[in-house]
């Protein structure tokens, strides 16, 4: 049986912006396995530096190129964390295409399979609240914290 791959929001955030800035997914593996920072160089910008991207994964037991392979659960996400993440990983602009408030998310508007990468990765802490189809056939969302 497969163990789920877990990553906390600061690697699974780092992970994804990567990603957004063109790396593909060996070049990626390939930083990971020689602990190279310098091949993620054109993925930096504020906010976004990968100088303790792997000692933080290691210190934390993250399999960071497992993840990659087979996807990865976040551990546990916050507002603004869920909001970069969601960001950086379906390239949209919290600005103008969804809204965030106090624990929730709303007008999030995905293709299926962003819904289905959203539901395989959201930590337990949050939940997807409302799921309607758009006119589009795409999936407009409402998330918030579980139990709230």
């Amino acid at each position: 049986m497969n163990q789920e791959v877990k990553l906390s929001q600061y690697t699974a955030i780092l992970l994804e912006n990567a990603r957004r800035s063109g790396l593909t997914n060996e070049e990626i593996v390939e930083a990971v396995q020689t602990e190279n920072t310098e091949l993620l160089k054109a993925a930096e910008r504020p906010h976004y530096t990968y100088e303790s991207f792997f000692s933080y994964a290691k210190e934390h037991g993250e399999d960071i190129e497992k993840a990659i392979k087979e996807g990865y659960r976040i551990t546990f996400n916050t507002n603004n964390g869920l909001k970069n993440w969601i960001a950086a990983t379906f390239q949209l602009d919290p600005n103008k295409d969804f809204s965030l408030g106090e624990g929730r998310i709303e007008g999030l508007v995905l293709s299926e399979p962003q819904v289905e990468k959203l539901e395989q990765t959201l930590a337990f802490n949050w939940e997807i609240k409302e799921n309607r189809q758009t006119a589009d056939g795409r999936k407009q969302l409402t998330l918030g914290i579980r139990g709230q």
